[in-house]
């Protein structure tokens, strides 16, 4: 990766030496739980408040990029600061350590669920763990409702998407660009719909744009190479029919579309992987999720368990352990890469990004949306851990109502919206609760 133009900013001769910045992060990366906003506190706490080796300003403008683009926006965040720090090598070594230990622990905990899935005591645990994600979505539908609605054209936005995708079954793809190219086409005319505000020219030197274009050329074809790779490996090993391709490929396309955080996908991707693929069933894409919220770094690591478990399932001429593995590190691969390539790519033209007006609409927009969005995500995963069994036409039969579950997700609701409790003591009050009931 020596060849790759490293676009860093003014050099720092008073940044933290390389070790330094290394240690940090595999520090952050083991303790990065509760989701976005808890792992871009923490990187707030341990390197601007702490440390000293961001200034709040800069560190603000790279949050908005970050938001700008696909992806998990605290791991590119992290990236970033390395990049800012050490250039390539400081982005690359920050955003592998803030992934690394979130991945290796949901790959060890897909392990054990396909090894003790069929054991009684191992399903009564899941009872809790369901019944806590339903409240973990509401949740965070709550929070991202509050800060991006305030205004009757977002709301609106926001019900569109929500009847879209629940009522006509429109593609998550499709809603996210309709939803982008309303606001580009509003921001202009109409800010005040999206509450956009005039944006500060600060005296900061920059690059010619031509210098600037061409570093980021090479550098996209760089990432391009690197992102796919695999699939290339995968393609030549296996076919395009082996379930390994059509892993890479789905998440792939994933990766782009993944604006407004996890949430904002997840009820596309487990549509797709649940009833398009039959990778799994409705109730394991929760039990994942429940899984990823016990785990370090970015909530979206959800993916591997999707592709571990399609691996897993579908070995082909591997083993299923092998298959399952393969199909977990692919899965990851092609989910996180894109962010050292949209990082490395669009860092150096912060400024630039910040003053386009159209840009900052479609994003309002958005993040508009993806409220409805994670309606959507919330109606779809009480239909199927609520209720045990659905009519011919999808919808659920009331008279299969899973009472323990019901009463377990308004205890979690309970805890996390009225008494404020940290979502790793919710699971495991669940977890615990869920398993008394089954042996009652």
């Amino acid at each position: 990766m020596a060849e790759m133009p490293d676009t860093l900013p003014e050099s720092q001769a008073d940044g933290p030496a390389f070790r330094d910045l290394v240690r940090v992060f595999a520090r952050i990366g083991w303790i990065s739980f509760g989701g976005p906003a808890g792992q871009i506190a923490l990187m707030q706490h341990e390197i601007v408040d702490q440390r000293g080796w961001v200034d709040q300003q800069a560190f603000l403008r790279a949050l908005n990029l970050c938001h700008l683009l696909p992806g998990p926006e605290a791991q590119q965040l992290a990236t970033w600061i390395g990049w800012r720090l050490h250039g390539v090598r400081g982005g690359l070594a920050t955003g592998l350590l803030f992934v690394a230990p979130g991945a290796l622990v949901m790959l060890a905990l897909s392990l054990v669920y396909v090894a003790a899935s069929g054991l009684g005591w191992f399903v009564a645990l899941f009872l809790g763990i369901k019944a806590a994600v339903l409240a973990v979505v509401a949740q965070a539908l709550v929070r991202v409702a509050r800060q991006a609605l305030g205004t009757r054209f977002k709301f609106l936005l926001a019900l569109l998407a929500a009847l879209a995708l629940t009522v006509f079954e429109a593609p998550f793809p499709f809603v996210i660009a309709l939803a982008g190219g309303a606001g580009a086409l509003v921001a202009k005319s109409r800010p005040q719909w999206l509450s956009l505000h005039q944006v500060v020219r600060r005296a900061v030197p920059q690059p010619p744009a031509t210098r600037l274009a061409g570093q980021t050329v090479a550098t996209v074809a760089i990432w391009l190479i690197v992102w796919w790779l695999p699939m290339g490996l995968v393609l030549l090993a296996f076919g395009p029919r082996h379930v390994l391709w059509n892993i890479g490929l789905f998440f792939a396309r994933l990766a782009i579309v993944t604006f407004g955080g996890a949430y904002a996908v997840l009820a596309y991707m487990a549509q797709q992987a649940v009833a398009g693929f039959g990778w799994l069933d409705a109730s394991e894409m929760a039990d994942g999720l429940g899984l990823a919220e016990t785990t370090p770094g970015p909530l979206i690591m959800v993916t591997q368990f999707v592709g571990f478990l399609a691996g897993w399932r579908n070995p082909g001429p591997l083993s299923a352990l092998t298959s399952g593995v393969l199909g977990a590190l692919l899965t990851t691969w092609v989910t996180f890469a894109p962010c050292f390539l949209w990082i490395f790519a669009c860092a150096p033209w912060m400024e630039r990004l910040e003053r386009a007006r159209r840009l900052q609409g479609a994003l309002a927009a958005i993040t508009a949306a993806v409220v409805g969005v994670i309606a959507n995500l919330a109606l779809w995963f009480a239909l199927h851990v609520l209720f045990r069994d659905r009519s011919p036409s999808g919808w659920p039969l009331l008279s299969s109502l899973d009472t323990r579950a019901l009463g377990l997700a308004l205890l979690a609701s309970v805890l996390l919206l009225r008494l404020r409790r940290s979502v790793p003591e919710v699971l495991a009050i669940c977890i615990l609760c869920g398993w008394l009931l089954a042996r009652a």
